[in-house]
């Protein structure tokens, strides 16, 4: 599926070199939807813009044999002068999907209505969410990556992001970062503990929450 070889992360700070990742060999497994865990500033979100590939690592490749989506609630690679509909028409051709279709799924599901016409810089964070959500759900991945989406919007958007999780959980995976653990239980059956540039697996999303929660 998504294996990691020699990959590391460092930035440099004022205090020295932060290592987001030490350098680290280890397959994703297939078939599992993964909960990925850490405290704030651990790197989670770093990790799932490095497997995607927004972002590059300090040493070692990425083997990917996958369809995967970009990270759920990183607009990084929408464009601001477009309009939300012109960025939706942007990503279909790069991935190869039915523009219409595409279109008309995002529209009833994001809920942006007229704002769909406008240009993402007018957008907020929780706007640019709801686009790239439901840009994701329209397509068919084999792998979801997922960092804190499921928290955007009121109540029944929130029910709409979990039924859609439920249903492409059936036939794709997920890697799934978030501080709720009823959600990593909800939609995940392992888990993954990212600790001072450490990652460790857990064959049960339990155990890597007690793992996390003990510190």
């Amino acid at each position: 599926m998504i294996e990691l070889l020699n990959v590391s992360k460092t930035y440099p700070t004022i205090n020295g070199i932060k290592h987001i990742l030490k350098p680290t060999t280890i397959r994703f497994p297939k078939g599992r939807n993964i909960g990925l865990l850490g405290v704030n500033g651990a790197g989670k979100s770093t990790l799932l813009r490095i497997v995607s590939g927004a972002e590059a690592p300090t040493t070692g490749r990425i083997i990917r044999n996958v369809k995967m989506s970009w990270p759920l609630g990183f607009s990084g690679g929408f464009n601001g002068t477009l309009t939300g509909a012109e960025n939706m028409r942007f990503v279909s051709r790069i991935y190869g999907a039915e523009i219409k279709k595409v279109e008309a799924f995002v529209r009833d599901f994001s809920e942006l209505g007229e704002y769909l016409d406008m240009p993402i810089k007018t957008y907020s964070s929780g706007m640019k969410a709801r686009l790239a959500f439901g840009l994701s759900m329209a397509m068919d991945f084999e792998c979801y990556l997922v960092d804190e989406i499921t928290g955007v919007g009121d109540k029944n958007f929130q029910n709409k992001c979990r039924d859609a999780f439920k249903e492409r959980s059936q036939r794709s995976n997920l890697i799934m970062v978030s501080h709720s653990m009823n959600t990593l239980k909800e939609h995940c059956n392992m888990g993954a503990v990212l600790n001072n540039g450490k990652l460790q697996f857990y064959e049960n999303i339990d155990d890597a929450i007690n793992c996390y929660i003990k510190g």
